[in-house]
């Protein structure tokens, strides 16, 4: 006969592992479950040990590490008693590994299962090939598609279609649509996430077209479907098309889907969409979040309404660095320097959010087209001596200062500030230096950018050419027609300019 206390400790226990809510909770279980493991029946002690690793390898709460210790610590007893549960056991960790930010580790815990004798099944699969779609540096999808196939995991069974899912949107985070179309007329009965995978594929191979035909032969579209096509559009500029498919969504749309559609009326400079889309996302109770507060702020800037974007920015409660960024930018982007330079301030002394190399790129920037050469050389010189957090500064902050001075007119600063760079010199910052010096008719210091410039990108004609225009309005037309048979004697070639427009429909 059952020994009572036992039989009720063990009630006990399961109850309380599935109110587990906390390590410290998980910790004090384990430890009475270790103490009391010798007294427990069998299948209560797997149950429990079940319960406890789903919490401490799935649960937010949870710690992957104790999980995989309070594993490796209790294989000996699964083994010896019920060695079929093992797989539910490996699984429980491989996915909580698929959705850490150490995905790589499913793979050794796969091989570790194989070791042992541990069969696979089509959950295990599932977990995989989503942790192989997360690695940042995996090996190959075929591989793992292989193993699949050859433990029978991919088949007609009703338990297979989580892996055929997560078989194509493997091939889907590789871009290769021609994979996971194979893999897709391969499933038996495809349903709408098998569908959003193929539709994602052709999406991150940025053939939208393709992936829009996928989206009309779609027996059933779900919300993410319609947000995948609308995002599509929206990075693949084609706002329009975005901005259609948004109006035409049967059901309201998620925070992705307003993200792309304010986007689009961002890229189209459609003031009165962007309206009735911010008036809709505060009509659905979105208006709370930071990322479509942020997008606003950006496309009220694009479409030339600054005192709404500042509205917007201002009556954000939680601002972080992408908001103090895009409205220092957007001021930036209009030339108000004398309002980015304040913000940036603001930003400084709220001691909430460090600025960033965006930020400081924008400051700089707004410095150079109003000629704010004091500010900008202020803000440079922090930057040098680290006062904002020790970040890198990069080619671009050099290019802007350049720019920054040589509008000025300070050529022998911006050239000397280029030679001693800690990092080198590209045609950017030379090509800023040139401008600056046919704006100011300096001919000399424009030879030495050239000399650079040809050391760097001799197949660019665009620089011949603009040293030519500088000897000519100099009247020193023998020494510009050199520079032009120079350039016709190396092959350079001027980058040819094109143009765009969109026709409205009628």
């Amino acid at each position: 006969m059952r020994d009572p206390p036992c039989g009720g400790l063990a009630a006990t226990l399961l109850s309380l592992s599935e109110r587990c809510r906390s390590i410290r909770d998980l910790k004090l279980l384990h430890s009475v479950l270790i103490r009391h493991l010798h007294l427990l029946p069998s299948p209560s002690a797997h149950r429990i040990l079940a319960k406890l690793l789903r919490f401490s390898a799935v649960s937010p709460t949870g710690n992957l590490r104790y999980a995989s210790l309070l594993l490796s610590l209790h294989l000996p007893f699964l083994s010896s008693t019920h060695p079929s549960n093992l797989t539910f056991f490996f699984n429980t960790l491989i996915r909580g590994y698929s959705n850490s930010n150490s995905p790589s580790r499913s793979l050794f815990l796969f091989a570790s299962m194989r070791r042992r004798g541990v069969l696979p099944d089509p959950f295990s699969f599932t977990f995989l090939l989503k942790s192989r779609a997360r690695d940042p540096d995996p090996p190959y999808a075929s591989d793992m598609h292989a193993l699949a196939l050859r433990f029978g995991c991919l088949g007609s069974h009703p338990a297979h279609v989580h892996a055929h899912n997560a078989l194509i949107h493997l091939y889907a985070s590789f871009s290769d649509p021609i994979s996971a179309r194979q893999a897709f007329d391969d499933m038996p009965a495809p349903d709408v996430v098998s569908w959003s995978g193929l539709l994602t594929a052709h999406l991150k191979a940025g053939d939208a077209d393709a992936a829009r035909r996928v989206f009309d032969d779609m027996p059933a579209r779900d919300v993410v479907s319609w947000t995948a096509m609308i995002s599509g559009y929206a990075r693949a500029r084609r706002p329009r098309d975005a901005l259609e498919l948004f109006r035409a969504m049967p059901f309201p749309p998620d925070e992705v889907a307003m993200l792309g559609a304010v986007s689009a009326c961002a890229a189209l400079g459609d003031l009165e969409a962007g309206e009735r889309v911010h008036r809709y996302v505060d009509a659905r109770g979105f208006g709370w979040m930071v990322s479509l507060r942020n997008a606003l702020v950006d496309m009220y800037a694009k479409c030339g309404a600054l005192a709404s974007a500042r509205r917007v920015f201002d009556a954000t409660p939680v601002k972080s660095l992408v908001s103090w960024n895009t409205m220092i930018s957007a001021y930036a982007s209009h030339g108000d320097a004398d309002s980015a330079i304040t913000l940036f301030h603001e930003m400084v002394k709220s001691n909430r959010v460090n600025p960033d190399g965006v930020t400081l790129l924008s400051v700089l920037s707004a410095c150079a087209h109003e000629g704010r050469v004091d500010d900008g050389r202020k803000l440079f010189d922090e930057m040098r001596k680290e006062k904002y957090g020790g970040m890198e500064i990069s080619i671009e902050h050099y290019g802007c200062m350049v720019d920054l001075l040589g509008r000025a007119g300070l050529l022998e600063e911006a050239y000397y500030l280029i030679k001693e760079m800690p990092i080198p010199s590209n045609e950017i910052v030379w090509g800023a230096l040139l401008s600056a010096c046919r704006i100011h008719g300096d001919v000399e210091m424009a030879r030495r950018a050239i000399e650079k410039l040809m050391e760097l990108k001799p197949e660019e004609g665009g620089y011949y050419i603009l040293l030519s225009s500088i000897y000519a309005d100099a009247g020193r037309t023998a020494e510009a027609e050199e520079i032009r048979q120079a350039m016709k004697e190396r092959g350079a070639l001027k980058t040819p300019g094109c143009s765009s427009c969109v026709q409205q429909k009628r």
